[in-house]
């Protein structure tokens, strides 16, 4: 099974209690439904310098989770940074907080969850942290596990 042909319903199906499910009703943004990869983490506060850092390194496949607190305020992150994280080989982005550029996005070959859209940028003083493991929804990601998205959902692994 490809990246792009993982259907997160069969997965679960597949491996039950064994996978756990987010279940925040993030949007699907980004022109690629279908995603996973290793997860690599940032937590940060409508500020998205970190996020920027990040997605500038050699992404060799992976999904960034970021923890943006939920925030709608700013955006984290619009379609400068969404296109230098396809020029590195990023497979997705999903932001527990906004993004911004939502028709761009939606035409870049990167999956993008988010819970919405703001056009105000963030601050950028590069507060947050990076590579630390993540509580959303009660589901815990860890820096390297599995993530697999499509419009059904997020899954991680154990």
């Amino acid at each position: 099974m490809t990246a792009e042909s993982v259907n997160t319903a069969d997965l679960y199906d597949e491996r039950g209690e064994d996978i756990q499910s987010i279940a925040i009703q993030f949007e699907s943004l980004g022109g690629r439904t279908h995603f996973s990869g290793q997860a690599r983490t940032v937590r940060c506060f409508e500020d998205n310098a970190l996020l920027k850092s990040v997605v500038s390194t050699p992404g060799e496949g992976a999904i960034l989770v970021v923890d943006g607190g939920g925030s709608l305020s700013r955006a984290l992150m619009g379609d400068m940074i969404a296109e230098i994280a396809v020029s590195n080989g990023w497979s997705g982005v999903i932001i527990n907080g906004a993004i911004r550029d939502r028709e761009a996005i939606s035409g870049l070959p990167l999956g993008v969850k988010a819970l919405g859209s703001n056009p105000r940028k963030s601050t950028k003083t590069g507060a947050g942290e990076t590579d630390v493991e993540l509580t959303l929804d009660g589901v815990t990601i860890r820096p390297g596990a599995m993530v697999y998205c499509d419009p059904d959902g997020v899954l991680v692994e154990r």
